[in-house]
């Protein structure tokens, strides 16, 4: 099982990006970056989703199912358990890089 899947109860779309370009309907109502959706749309928990995505897309990262994603505005909150610091620092990383972060917080995991 994917992180879309166990996060979001949810396939991966098709077309889904993890930096979509918004829609037409949405770009004349100026989407905010963390609230893009998989296909560009508005979509409330947006950066979260695509930051899911983009954690199953990298092949180096495994879904962990003890760890969850979440978001607060335009900061990614991963929460939850990791098995090393290694893989928290690659998922802080990929999770940077998706478009709309402005911070990602992982005060809330614990390593183990």
């Amino acid at each position: 099982m994917g992180w879309l899947q166990r996060l979001f109860g949810m396939e991966k779309p098709q077309n889904a990006q993890v930096n979509p370009t918004p829609q037409a309907a949405a770009a004349t109502e100026s989407v905010p970056p963390e609230r893009l959706g998989l296909n560009g749309e508005y979509d409330q928990s947006g950066l979260a989703k695509r930051v899911a995505l983009a954690f199953d897309e990298d092949q180096s990262l495994t879904d962990v199912d003890t760890l969850y994603v979440a978001q607060t505005g335009s900061t990614v909150v991963l929460k939850g358990k990791v098995p090393s610091q290694d893989i928290l620092q690659k998922m802080v990383s990929v999770a940077r890089n998706v478009q709309g972060a402005t911070d990602v917080t992982t005060d809330q995991v614990s390593i183990g």
